[in-house]
């Protein structure tokens, strides 16, 4: 009789290997719109589509261990031969004890084919889980180098909480596989071969259990095309519950100071009426199947053994063949089995095909194929006629603006003008939609990309804590520089004081530091200060120090960075006015590039550095 391999399948909606609906979100938070936020308008074909392209994923994986799964065939081969086997020798035994002679050596072969099977069986377990835990290795790998390469574009289709759950549950789809997939073909090889045997012993008892055995394989059928769109919307409304979950967790400072908790747990929660209602219909569909077939196995074994007692009695059987007969007629009758196999592989082909969307997505920024050398050079910067639309919104609007070697520019202009967009553009965090971006007369696209990185340092509004240690996060870009290098760099940004007032100092692990935010921006200059780029871009980098740390980090910056190129996306007055020039942007276009202080008479560039009315906190991000 084939093993029950998934016998948990049937204890949750989605009944996967786990006992429910594996697979990370397709859903975003309110706040944000993302690639497969459509739970609640999900098709019939687009959950099929991503059936498929799960299937094709999971051969994709399973084709780089053709070894393994040559091993795992052949171990499962042997289980089912040695399965069908098991029968006939324990026929001849029944037999041989009647006649009483030659069953010593019939107990001995029955022996041996029970070993064999008890060999194979335990050789599929261990193969399995190694081949499975390979292929989940591989593909959460790939999985991490897709989301990484996607960039700025990708965390907007696919957000984090998003991506997390797609790497650690959907990703996990392929540790069950190759056991579920052998499974499930020895439980038809079972049963087609049980039907040969049978045709052996008598061709009416076959054909009485292939007439019977075909309801079966329609229900089964029907089960894949019913379940497949509840299965995928199961998924994506526990994918929306859990972004939105942490979008919650990230802002948790605003939602405490607006006081909306109450109504943030109602957002939270705004998918659990569709959450509960594909669970029904996913319970619903294996419900259907799974009576009918509990229902049709004894009755078809019934029918088959009533027929075989007919025909021992008429003596056209022995009694071993009778046995052998019901132990067949048991084997094919496996379909329970392999209905739970079917909802686990099912599980698992949605599963994949989530992840499979991330591994489709084109990458943000494509190296070259074939690099350009970068000549040295002093960091003049170009770029010409560039548009960038985001969604069908153009940010930037064939804007033109050269940056001279040697110069501060800060980019200034009012919320929404494209500050970070063109700054990004620079080390191609970004691609632009149309126009070129020039750096010492080379197009960057034609750079490598590990070459313009090192060529290209950015400091951000919020550094991410990277590293094992806060030497290890200023050094991030240059994990070869000493530690002297560091304090100096650290000096430089007015981080050294704090860092070595802390217990254990630059060795101190970044998630035992509690810092502030202008702590952490002096961490991210620190970095920054410790690149050897000749290009320097602070997106926003001093926006949480104060008027007078910015004043002294800044001065200790310009002697750091003298005669490398620097772009400050600025939002005061006095940062703009430190510039040697400032790039206006109006529109999605460049209004000027002039110093500050021409600018300033202008009553619509002052109105750039007004502060905005104070709004209402909105529940989400902090």
């Amino acid at each position: 009789m084939p093993r029950r391999r998934t016998s948990a399948a049937l204890s949750a909606p989605g009944g996967g290997p786990t006992g429910g609906p594996t697979g990370g979100p397709t859903g975003g938070s309110a706040h944000r719109p993302s690639h497969g936020l459509a739970y609640l308008t999900g098709s019939q074909d687009a959950s099929n589509a991503l059936r498929v392209q799960g299937g094709r994923l999971l051969r994709t994986v399973a084709g780089r261990s053709r070894a393994m799964m040559s091993l795992l065939a052949a171990l499962t081969l042997a289980r089912v031969v040695a399965s069908l086997i098991t029968p006939v020798m324990l026929a001849v035994a029944i037999d041989a004890g009647q006649d009483g002679a030659g069953l010593p050596a019939a107990l001995a072969g029955l022996a041996a084919v029970l070993t064999v099977a008890a060999l194979a069986d335990a050789g599929e377990d261990l193969v399995g889980s190694y081949c499975g835990s390979r292929m989940t290795a591989w593909l959460r790998h790939r999985l991490v180098g897709r989301v990484l390469a996607l960039g700025v574009p990708g965390q907007r289709r696919f957000p984090t909480g998003d991506v997390l759950s797609r790497l650690t549950e959907s990703a996990a789809a392929p540790a069950t596989f190759p056991i579920l997939l052998l499974s499930g073909t020895a439980a038809v090889l079972t049963t087609a071969g049980a039907v040969i045997a049978l045709a052996t012993i008598d061709w009416l008892l076959a054909l009485t259990l292939a007439v019977g055995m075909a309801p079966a394989v329609v229900l089964l059928r029907v089960f894949v095309v019913k379940a497949s769109e509840p299965f995928a919307r199961y998924q994506r409304c526990q994918a929306a519950i859990a972004t939105r979950m942490l979008d919650a967790r990230l802002g948790v400072r605003t939602i405490r100071a607006g006081g909306t908790a109450a109504r943030e747990v109602g957002r939270i929660l705004a998918p659990l009426p569709d959450l509960h209602q594909a669970g029904l219909r996913t319970w619903a569909a294996q419900r259907q199947v799974s009576w009918r077939l509990s229902l049709l196995a004894p009755l078809l074994q019934i029918l088959v053994l009533s027929i075989a007692g007919v025909r021992l009695a008429t003596g056209d059987i022995t009694t071993g063949q009778l046995v052998a007969a019901s132990s067949y007629t048991a084997m094919a009758l496996g379909s329970a089995s392999l209905f739970d196999t079917l909802v686990a592989l099912l599980n698992c082909q949605v599963g994949a095909g989530r992840v499979g969307e991330i591994l489709g997505t084109a990458p943000a920024v494509v190296p070259p194929a074939r690099p350009a050398p970068l000549p040295d050079g002093p960091g003049h910067l170009r770029l010409r006629d560039v548009t960038v639309r985001m969604g069908d919104r153009t940010v930037l609007d064939h804007l033109d603006l050269t940056v001279p070697a040697g110069t501060s520019v800060a980019v200034v202009g009012a919320s929404g003008t494209g500050k970070s967009v063109l700054v990004s553009l620079a080390g191609r965090l970004l691609d632009p939609d149309a126009g070129r971006i020039e750096l010492d007369g080379v197009p960057i696209d034609t750079l490598a990309l590990p070459e313009l990185r090192r060529t290209v340092a950015y400091a951000f509004e919020r550094p991410a804590l990277l590293g094992a240690t806060l030497h290890d996060m200023i050094a991030y870009a240059r994990p070869e520089a000493t530690r002297a290098e560091v304090r100096e760099a650290a000096r430089v940004a007015s981080a050294d004081d704090f860092v070595r007032a802390l217990p254990s100092g630059y060795d101190t692990a970044p998630a035992d530091a509690p810092m502030s935010g202008g702590e952490l921006q002096r961490l991210g200059l620190a970095r920054a200060a410790l690149s050897a780029a000749r290009v320097v871009v602070l997106d926003d980098a001093t926006s949480s120090l104060d008027t007078a740390t910015e004043l002294r980090v800044t001065q200790a910056l310009q002697r750091v960075l003298t005669g490398r190129t620097c772009l400050v996306v600025a939002h005061r007055p006095a940062t703009a006015a430190r510039a040697d020039l400032v790039a206006w942007l109006d529109g999605g276009r460049l209004r000027a590039l002039a110093p500050h202080t021409r600018l300033w008479p202008d009553p619509d560039y002052r109105a750039i550095f007004t502060p905005a009315p104070t709004s209402t906190p909105r529940p989400g991000r902090g």
